[in-house]
């Protein structure tokens, strides 16, 4: 009888190694001075430092990509798509305090190609490194028979850490707060579900159609990877009082904003207070989606939501704007029913 191997079965313990090989670089560069230990434990090590803190709380996420893997899988552009699993995560926790610390990632594949999974993980890595969290470990799992070869899930999460008394939580909202929005970097990972719908289907394109008002191709600017958030948030965290902040992720304004408001208190957005990026005006042509979805279901051109007090949301501004950063005054807290009403632009057409 013929010997079989592990590899006969479809899992090549080889072409791991090589992976981790290919990835190792990489991943150190990502290391704060905590980090304890080297690539190849069975979990990873981080000496938290408490000297600076009074009373540290760790702060948690954890997330995916979502359908937008789809797009890398059929342009074969498989680099950005790791900054998304980051950004995913970092952003949710930021938005109560936290800077984050570390972060590991699981990514699952149908056949393990190591050049597909070390752009996948250097695209973790880069975005670690900007976020100023260490990526610790990880896992990367070849599921023969599982996932079609070539495709593959990824997924992770970050723990970060807050004082406190520094805890960003809907108590601090006060009504009459101003909302600031920064900018995001398109689409983000949200809503892919519908925006394949749209584009795939609906449009019948394959990905690399150059369209004039987005200056790239439909697929470029479809797999531009989400806005990393801590570095520039977590220096206004510590300087200012920051009563709330919003990730547009999921649901959009409509659902996220509501998360980081007492129940008595609702939101006020003025659709006319930013340009929406040309992307999904095209969106909404091409589906004949209707606004109100429009801004259920995707972050509009808005990544990220401050709210603040009125004292502080020009002294806010000032300081965004001497770092060369955009922020849009988007509306305000209300008092009465949990709800976000937007008035202003395409709602007056």
């Amino acid at each position: 009888m013929e010997r079989m191997t592990y590899r006969d079965a479809g899992v090549d313990i080889d072409a791991g190694n090589e992976s981790v090989s290919l990835i190792k670089d990489a991943v150190r560069a990502t290391y704060r001075s905590e980090v304890m230990g080297d690539l190849g434990g069975f979990g990873g090590l981080f000496a938290l430092n408490t000297k600076d803190y009074k009373e540290p709380v760790l702060v948690s996420g954890t997330d995916g990509v979502g359908t937008k893997l789809r797009l890398a899988f059929l342009l074969n552009k498989h680099d950005t798509i790791g900054q998304d699993a980051v950004a995913m995560c970092v952003n949710d926790i930021l938005v109560q305090g936290a800077e984050p610390l570390f972060f590991l990632d699981y990514l699952a594949v149908g056949k393990l190609e190591p050049m597909q999974v070390s752009e996948v993980v250097t695209g973790v890595a880069r975005a670690c490194k900007e976020s100023g969290c260490a990526l610790i470990g990880g896992e990367t799992a070849e599921m023969a028979g599982f996932y079609p070869i070539g495709e593959y899930d990824i997924a992770g999460f970050s723990v970060g850490v807050a004082e406190r008394s520094k805890l960003i939580t809907p108590a601090r909202v006060k009504a009459g707060d101003v909302l600031l929005g920064l900018p995001s970097s398109g689409v983000h990972s949200n809503g892919y579900s519908l925006v394949r719908k749209i584009v795939f289907e609906r449009k019948g394109f394959k990905g690399d159609e150059y369209i004039e008002e987005l200056g790239q191709t439909i697929g470029e600017e479809l797999l531009t990877p989400t806005r990393l958030y801590p570095r520039i948030c977590l220096p206004l965290i510590r300087e200012f009082d920051i009563h709330g902040m919003v990730h547009i992720t999921g649901g959009g304004f409509y659902e996220n904003i509501p998360r980081a408001l007492p129940d008595h208190m609702g939101a006020e957005v003025n659709g006319a207070a930013w340009t929406i990026p040309p992307v999904f005006r095209l969106l909404q042509e091409w589906g004949n989606v209707d606004w109100t979805e429009m801004y259920r279901t995707f972050n509009m051109g808005i990544g990220m939501v401050l709210i603040v007090s009125s004292d502080e949301a020009n002294r806010i501004t000032a300081r965004l704007n001497a770092q060369n950063e955009t922020v849009y005054h988007i509306g305000h807290v209300t008092e009465g029913t949990h709800e976000v009403v937007i008035k202003g632009g395409v709602f007056d057409a």
